[in-house]
């Protein structure tokens, strides 16, 4: 071979070895999101193929905030927090892939609910008392750092969550157990009857 055809063939070589790393570089992203869509499956057989969850206690993660969402996932995967379903499904699944469905989940829509009453005011057994729930989840209760979107979320998921932060039964939040051991059962049930109607 040739000076000049050695020289031909390195470039050759070169060109074809860059044609492969571009290629690979702009594919991977397109898998990377094609791997998550397909764990995210395994999720919408019970948060919903559309962001409406299968049942009433089944929270809607679809739009949920993307921090709040790891947190929860990382704390399944942890023990911090502990779910028949869930529990077992996230504990072999590794945290870059659990932020990675958490940001996907994220990144989707809220679901479309029927508008409610943007000026309806609480109810004024619990006007005051819900006051404090505003320093994480908003002034609407869309959520903002810390704090999850609780606007829209199933009254049922609401009080369940809400009375097992009462009761201990979760644990996994320092604050929230303090905040609802001091409300009445009577007051969670209004507030969470409140916050779904949002």
């Amino acid at each position: 071979m040739t000076g000049s055809n050695r020289v031909g063939a390195a470039v050759g070589a070169a060109g074809i070895a860059f044609a492969t790393v571009f290629f690979v570089a702009l594919t991977t992203p397109a898998r990377a999101a094609d791997d998550v869509a397909t764990k995210a499956q395994v999720c919408s057989a019970c948060h919903g193929q559309n962001g409406t969850p299968v049942n009433a206690v089944t929270p809607i993660i679809s739009g949920q905030r993307g921090d709040y969402l790891y947190k929860e996932l990382h704390d399944y995967h942890s023990g911090a927090r502990d779910n028949p379903v869930m529990s077992p499904l996230i504990k072999d699944i590794t945290l870059d892939d659990l932020r990675a469905l958490a940001d996907y989940f994220a990144a989707k829509s809220w679901p479309a609910q029927p508008a409610a009453d943007p000026a309806a005011a609480p109810p004024e057994a619990i006007a005051g008392k819900i006051e404090m729930c505003k320093a994480c989840h908003q002034k609407n209760f869309e959520g903002g750092a810390p704090g999850p979107r609780l606007a829209g979320l199933n009254s049922d998921y609401l009080l369940a969550a809400m009375n097992a932060f009462a009761d201990g039964t979760r644990t996994n939040n320092l604050d929230m157990p303090g905040f609802m051991k001091v409300l009445s059962q009577s007051d969670r049930e209004t507030i969470a009857k409140y916050l779904a109607g949002l």
